[in-house]
């Protein structure tokens, strides 16, 4: 399935514990259709302290964005902020992102 949603991106969360929140789309995984959002499914991985080439890197808890699935986010109009849907339309023979609700582009 192709992903319509791209790295830079403004998203909402329409479902889950982060249901609401309004986040930037930090990486995309398209082959397991996920995406990690900024403050969005944060994760605590507790590290042990470890030394590779000299460096010691300490322990402690390491708080992390995990990857959340593509179905959970829907991407913010950029004109009037609200959450849409998104539709391919060719212009010129180029494939551009589109909001299915107002028919604005969303690339820049």
């Amino acid at each position: 399935m192709k992903i319509k949603i791209r790295k830079g991106d403004r998203v909402v969360v329409i479902s889950g514990k982060d249901k609401g929140t309004v986040g930037e789309v930090i990486r995309v995984i398209p082959n397991e259709s996920r995406l990690v959002v900024q403050g969005v499914n944060l994760r605590i991985k507790h590290q042990a302290q470890t030394q590779s080439r000299g460096k010691t890197i300490p322990s402690g808890k390491i708080e992390f964005e995990a990857p959340i699935d593509v179905s959970n986010v829907m991407l913010i109009d950029p004109k009037d902020g609200r959450p849409t849907r998104v539709r391919i339309k060719h212009e010129n023979g180029k494939p551009v992102r589109v909001s299915a609700r107002t028919g604005t582009p969303i690339d820049k």
